[in-house]
């Protein structure tokens, strides 16, 4: 019977260091592990030196386990298609795993608890209880839903414009809509959804900013707390529903899951309802302002897809690897092992940087070049690789070609203003704002 992950992950032991002595000295001038350091956007420029002067680099994390950072991509998709010895399961997925006990226990427990922190034999069964909602005739008819609201945003935008925040009156209502009506949320609810995301996206930096001592405003926490105990009443109260009373919705078929035979227990709905929230809206919403800001940036390639639409299609997947919105995944290595000449011990964790991977000029050319034509664009690995690669890539295609195809028919001089903000986090690329000139 399958346990809990956040009963039998492996906790990190503060201030480890590596068992072996690292071999690559790791460049000074950018701290991985500090959220405060993400509010520019990536670091391509430091993703570069890594990849040249340290592949595989010691990173230590204030009061949780160090990690060897990988930023070079045959060795990030090395471990992306080696589950065996690079496990999801043993220590969770993110930055650290705290000590059983220690902050909020059901948020902490929830980033433990979901498929993306399975390993097999369970990852793959689970996964596939839910494929229905996301095969191309499916994904054919939301995208006739997505089409009528990317227009019915767009008519709200230009009647706020000329100049308005691309994130709150786009980009972060598009994915919300398309998740919704994938899950069968009502409409009345829809709104809170938005609402936690952003709470989530600040949740690891208020724990690290908790754990190094620094004072976070009481009234602040107060309304953390308060937002995280009502996302989890409101996913434990429609999940039972769902049990009860099943609808033709993705809702329903995570509420009708089963491992072994069994119900998902508490621990993984609620889990599950988190990686909902968090990665069903994020993701998304970052690739459609981090493109807006490349078409700025490289107005040539705008005007080849102003010229013809048609490359929209193949224009996506080169935005996706130039912003590459997840910006890292962990996995704890189940035995020794070596990668780019460092020698690795079992219970260590390696750090997958995939936008470094994603620029990586021995797989992609001129990889800082957005480039609407490169033929192997799609080869980039923001949805991961292998058994753990992103079950909702193509939702996300499907909604960065709706989106783009509608937005520079009817805004053709549509640019970004220079004027942005970002979320101290570094786990995605949580940009908060992205003002934009509609042109009209």
């Amino acid at each position: 019977m399958l346990q809990p992950v956040s009963e039998t992950a492996l906790v990190d032991v503060p201030d480890a260091g590596p068992s072996h002595t690292p071999i690559y000295s790791t460049p000074a001038g950018f701290d991985l592990a500090d959220n405060n350091a993400f509010t520019s956007g990536q670091p391509f420029d430091y993703y570069k030196r890594l990849r040249e002067e340290a592949p595989a680099a010691w990173t230590p994390v204030p009061l949780a386990a160090g990690y060897w950072a990988i930023s070079r991509y045959d060795d990030v998709k090395r471990i992306e298609l080696d589950p065996e010895t690079f496990s999801s399961q043993r220590g969770g997925i993110n930055m650290a795993t705290a000590e059983r006990g220690s902050g909020h226990e059901r948020l902490a427990g929830a980033a433990l608890n979901t498929l993306i922190s399975l390993d097999r034999p369970y990852h793959v069964p689970l996964r596939m209880q839910h494929r229905a909602f996301f095969t191309p005739d499916y994904i054919a008819e939301l995208r006739n839903k997505v089409e009528v609201k990317v227009d019915e945003l767009l008519d709200d935008m230009e009647r706020k414009g000329p100049v308005v925040d691309m994130v709150k009156n786009f980009s972060e209502q598009l994915p919300l809509f398309t998740l919704c009506e994938m899950l069968g949320v009502d409409e009345k609810d829809r709104p809170k959804i938005v609402r936690w995301m952003h709470y989530l996206e600040l949740a690891s930096h208020m724990i690290t900013e908790q754990a190094q001592g620094r004072k976070i405003s009481y009234v602040f926490l107060a309304k953390f707390l308060w937002n995280v105990r009502q996302m989890f009443r409101y996913g434990e109260r429609v999940l039972q529903d769902r049990r009860a009373n099943p609808r033709n919705d993705l809702l329903t078929a995570i509420a009708q899951a089963e491992i072994d035979g069994e119900p998902l227990s508490q621990e993984f709905l609620d889990g599950a309802w988190l990686l909902i929230i968090f990665a069903g809206n994020d993701t998304t919403r970052n690739s459609l302002s981090g493109t807006m800001r490349l078409l700025t940036e490289f107005p040539e390639q705008k005007q080849k897809l102003l010229d013809d639409p048609s490359k929209i299609k193949q224009m996506v997947p080169e935005a996706i690897r130039m912003v590459s919105p997840v910006i890292f995944m962990r996995r704890t290595l189940m035995a020794d092992t070596e990668i780019a000449g460092q020698k690795m011990s079992e219970g260590e964790k390696v750090i997958m940087y995939y936008g470094a991977a994603n620029r990586d000029s021995s797989v992609f050319e001129n990889p800082d070049q957005f480039d609407i034509e490169r033929e192997n664009a799609g080869d980039h690995l923001s949805f991961g690789a292998g058994p753990h690669v992103c079950l909702g890539q193509r939702v996300a295609n499907m909604q960065l070609e709706v989106a783009y195809e509608k937005i520079l028919s009817r805004f053709p001089n549509i640019k970004f203003t220079g004027n942005w903000s970002q979320a101290p986090n570094n786990f995605v690329n949580a940009i908060s704002k992205l003002e934009v000139d509609l042109g009209a």
